[in-house]
C-alpha cells in the first residue's frame, strides 16, 4: 500500500473521528437546556466539564507543536469553545459556593496549571524533545482520565443496575477512540493512538456491562400524590429497590414560612430534585465527556 493511500485513510479516519467527536461534544445540551429553563444547577457538577476544556487545550497545544494538524487543531478548538460556552451557562445559574469552587478550579488547573505546562515545554530548546514531552503529558492525562468511568463501572457490578450508564453514547464514544486510534496509527503517532487503546477497551467494557445488566435494572416508578395536608416541610423517605440498592427520594409538600429564603440559598446539591433530567441521560452525559476527551 503507497503513501498516497496510508494518507487517504488517514484522512477519511480523522474526518469520521472529528464527526463523532463533534456530536458527543453536543451531548451534554440537553443537560445545559434543562438548566437554562430552570433557571439552576441544581447539583450537577463543573468538574467534567473543566477536565474537557483542559483536555481540548492540551491537545490543541500538541496539535500545534506538532504542526500539520489541521483535523485536531479543528476539532479541539470547537471543544474549547463549546467547553466554555458550557462552563459560562454554569457561572451563571450555579450558587455562590458552586460558582466559588467552579472559578477555583477552573484558575488553579486551567490557568495556573496549563500556563505552568505551556511555560516549562516552552524552555525546551528542541522542537523534536519538546514535542515528546507534550505528548507524554497527553498520554498521561488521558490514561488519568480513563480512570474516571470506574467509579461508574464499580457501582453498576455493585448495584447490578445500569442506570447510570447509555449504550448510545458508550457506542459513540467507542466508535470515536477506533477511528483516532487508526487515525494516529497511519499517520505514525504515539500519542494519538496510544490512549485510544483505552477508550477502545473502556467503551467495549461498558457496552458488555450494559448488555448483561439491563435486565436486572430495576427502576422505581413513584405515583403522584397530595401529601400537603400530612407533612409539613420536606422529608426524606429511603425506598428499597433491591437487596443490593437502596435510593432516597425526596417528597416536597407544602412550604413552611420562613423556607423561601433558605431555599434560595442552599447549594446545588441540596435542592429540590423535582423537574430534574433523569438520572441516566445525565449522569452518561457527564461522564461520557470526560471520557471522550482522553480519545482525541
Amino acid at each position: 500500500m503507497g503513501a498516497l493511500d496510508l494518507d487517504l485513510m488517514a484522512s477519511v479516519f480523522g474526518i469520521l473521528g472529528t464527526i463523532v467527536a463533534f456530536l458527543v461534544y453536543l451531548a451534554p445540551l440537553p443537560t445545559f437546556y434543562w438548566i437554562f429553563k430552570k433557571k439552576s444547577t441544581q447539583g450537577f457538577p463543573s468538574i467534567p466539564y473543566s477536565v474537557s476544556l483542559f483536555s481540548a487545550m492540551l491537545t490543541l497545544y500538541y496539535a500545534f507543536v506538532k504542526t500539520n494538524c489541521l483535523l485536531l487543531i479543528t476539532i479541539n478548538s470547537i471543544g474549547c469553545f463549546i467547553e466554555t460556552v458550557y462552563l459560562v451557562v454554569f457561572m451563571i445559574y450555579a450558587t455562590p459556593k458552586s460558582r466559588t469552587f467552579a472559578t477555583k478550579l477552573l484558575i488553579l488547573f486551567n490557568i495556573l496549571g496549563y500556563g505552568l505546562m505551556l511555560l516549562c515545554t516552552s524552555l525546551v530548546p528542541n522542537v523534536l524533545l519538546r514535542l515528546k514531552v507534550v505528548g507524554w503529558i497527553v498520554i498521561v492525562f488521558n490514561v488519568c482520565v480513563f480512570a474516571a468511568p470506574l467509579t461508574i463501572m464499580r457501582q453498576v457490578i455493585k448495584t447490578k443496575s445500569v442506570e447510570y450508564m447509555s449504550f448510545p453514547l458508550s457506542l459513540s464514544l467507542t466508535l470515536c477512540a477506533v477511528m483516532w486510534f487508526f487515525y494516529g496509527l497511519l499517520i505514525r503517532d504515539l500519542f494519538i493512538a496510544a490512549p485510544n487503546v483505552l477508550g477502545f477497551a473502556f467503551g467495549i467494557v461498558q457496552m458488555i456491562m450494559i448488555l448483561v445488566y439491563r435486565k436486572k435494572t430495576k427502576i422505581a416508578v413513584l405515583t403522584e400524590f397530595r401529601l400537603g395536608d400530612l407533612i409539613p416541610s420536606t422529608n426524606m423517605v429511603a425506598a428499597s429497590l433491591n437487596d443490593d440498592m437502596t435510593i432516597a427520594i425526596v417528597i416536597n409538600s407544602r412550604p413552611v414560612a420562613g423556607d423561601a429564603k433558605k431555599s434560595s440559598e442552599t447549594d446545588d446539591d441540596q435542592n429540590p430534585l423535582e423537574g430534574r433530567p433523569k438520572v441516566k441521560a445525565t449522569l452518561a452525559a457527564a461522564y461520557g465527556v470526560i471520557l471522550r476527551r482522553g480519545s482525541i
